[in-house]
This record gives structure tokens, sequence and C-alpha cells, in this order.
């Protein structure tokens, strides 16, 4: 276990260093520069160019590429992010501001998506009709096939003009915040519903599922006992990958609903081309992706012992064979 958590936190490192570098190389890509914009200079505003040139000193701009990019580097590793060069504000700080209200989003997102899918799931699984189990596994592609900004105009339409259930925009009470999550929701809880009805077919037609009946065992207690852990694996594989997706999510969902968060931080600094901003927030997100897909790996031997048996088999191997060689020298 301590080398393959080595390994991880090897990759993890790596995977944070590909998006810093990745996410700097293309926003330089960019033909537009981040302090015109800031200072209203592609809009046709009057603009001193001796103040331009001062602000690029200011944020390193005037150095070479290769420079600039060290520079960051150093920063980010002492975890200086730098300061946003359209409103002067810590990078750093601008995230810490933001990062709740996403936070906030993102687990009731998880709440209502893990909820849904996995009913739904369970409850097409279980069903003895073929017809009605047809049904409910046919759902979840309709969920994955609807546009996240459809889905979120639609509950506006219907839960905030309509009905006025939930505030229409900028809502930071839990009221404020169902409409948000639910959008979310639809499309991750619809993929984690088709990933677990595929396991649990597929774990049903094991062998040790006809032991287990053949044993006497009912169909509910061989189901809960020993199908629903390990079909889990390929659910829990999914979900670590679809954090992802909410806070890519997250972006399209607060601007529809006009919400405070990552999101906007991300949409503004993107339109301004302001770079640490950018890649303060790639950054936090290829964070939250890594340490939620090690927490999954960290899960699995739980849901299925076959997992720390094959893990645990790797390295005694090794060491038999290397004491088998020493033996005979």
């Amino acid at each position: 276990m301590p080398r393959y958590l080595t390994a991880r936190a090897a990759q993890a490192l790596w995977v944070l260093w590909a998006a810093f570098t990745v996410s700097f190389a293309v926003l330089y890509l960019l033909p537009a520069d981040p302090v015109s914009i800031a200072a209203g200079a592609d809009l046709g505003a009057p603009t001193d160019a001796a103040a331009i040139a001062e602000l690029q000193a200011r944020y390193g701009l005037d150095q070479p590429l290769w420079q600039q990019y060290w520079t960051a580097l150093t920063h980010a590793l002492c975890g200086d992010l730098g300061h946003s060069i359209s409103t002067g504000q810590p990078v750093t700080e601008a995230i810490g501001e933001a990062l709740p209200a996403t936070l906030g989003l993102a687990a009731l997102t998880l709440l209502f998506a893990v909820l849904g899918g996995v009913g739904l799931a369970l409850t097409a699984t279980a069903t003895r009709r073929p017809w009605l189990r047809a049904a409910l596994a046919a759902l979840p592609s309709i969920g994955v096939a609807v546009p996240t900004f459809f889905t979120g105009l639609l509950l506006l339409q219907l839960f905030s003009f309509r009905w006025r259930l939930a505030p229409a925009f900028g809502g930071q009470s839990f009221a404020g915040t169902v409409l948000p999550a639910l959008t979310l929701a639809l499309p991750i809880g619809a993929v984690l519903a088709q990933v677990l009805i595929s396991g649990v077919e597929s774990t049903w037609r094991q062998p040790f599922v006809d032991v287990a009946l053949a044993k006497g065992g009912s169909r509910w207690w061989v189901r809960r006992r020993h199908v629903l852990r390990p079909a889990s694996v390929p659910t829990f594989t999914i979900a670590g990958v679809l954090v992802g997706h909410i806070l890519a999510g997250a972006v399209v969902v607060e601007s529809v609903f006009a919400r405070p968060g990552i999101g906007r931080l991300t949409q503004s600094a993107v339109l301004a081309q302001d770079i640490p901003v950018v890649q303060g927030v790639v950054l936090l997100s290829a964070l939250i992706f890594v340490a939620v897909n090690l927490a999954v790996d960290l899960i699995y031997p739980l849901l299925d012992p076959r997992i720390a048996a094959r893990r645990d088999n790797a390295a005694p191997t090794i060491l038999s064979t290397t004491e088998e060689v020493s033996a005979r020298a």
C-alpha cells in the first residue's frame, strides 16, 4: 500500500503540473492582451501607452515567455498564485470567496445525483416486469441527452416563473440552490444509473450468484449481500470522473441562475483573459479531481476485496522471487 500511495502521489503531481502548463500555454497563445482588456483598449477606450507598459511590467508580461512560465510555476509551488490582472485582488483570495458557494452547490448536486441515479438503477433492476424494467432503463439515456442549459431554463420557467416555488436568480439559500443542483444532478445521476444498471445486470449473471441462490438465499438477500458491492465498483469509478463535470457544469449553471461562485469567476476571468485567475481555477479543479479519484481508489477494497488481494499479491511476488534467488546463491 505505501508503494501504491507513493505512485499515486507522483501521478497527482504530474497531473497538476500538466494542468498548469497546458492552461499557461493556451492562454498565452490567445491573440488578445489581458492588460489591454483590463484597460479597455479593446473596446476603443482612450488609453495611455505608458500606463499599459507599466501594468505589463508590474505583472511580468514584458518578460520572455519562458521566464514568465518559470516565475509563475515557482510562485505556485509556494502557494502564491499571483494577483488578478482585472481587479488586482490576490487569486487565492478571489477563489476563497467564490469557493464556498460552489462547494455547497456541488454537495447538493452529488446528493441528488446519487439518490436519484442509484434509486432508479435499483428500481429498474429489481422489478420483475420486463416492460417496466425496459422503460426505467431507458430514462437515463434521456437525462444524458438533454443539454444542461435547457434543463436549467426549463426548471426556471416551471418552478420560478410559473409556480413561484424557488427564486429565479441569485438565491443563496437552500431554496435558491435546489434548482441549480437539480440542473447539474440530472445528467450526472443519469450516467450513474446507466453504469449501475449495467454493473448489476452483469454481476447477476456471475456463477457465484447462482451458487448463492442454489443454497436457498432469497433474491433480495443475494442482491444486497453479493451483487451490489462488486456491481458498484464501476459506479464509484465514474462518480470520481464526474466530479470534474460538476465543476465544468457550474460555469453554465451559475451563469443561467446568476449565482456567485467558481463558475462565474471562471467566466469573467476567461472573458478578460485574466491568466492568473484562470490558472488558479484550473489548479483547483485538478486538485479536487485528483483527491476525489484517490479517495475512490481507497474505497475500492472495501467494495470488492479481490482488488485489495491483487494489490497485495504484486509486491509479495517480487519479494518471494528475490528471497528465492538469495537462498540459492
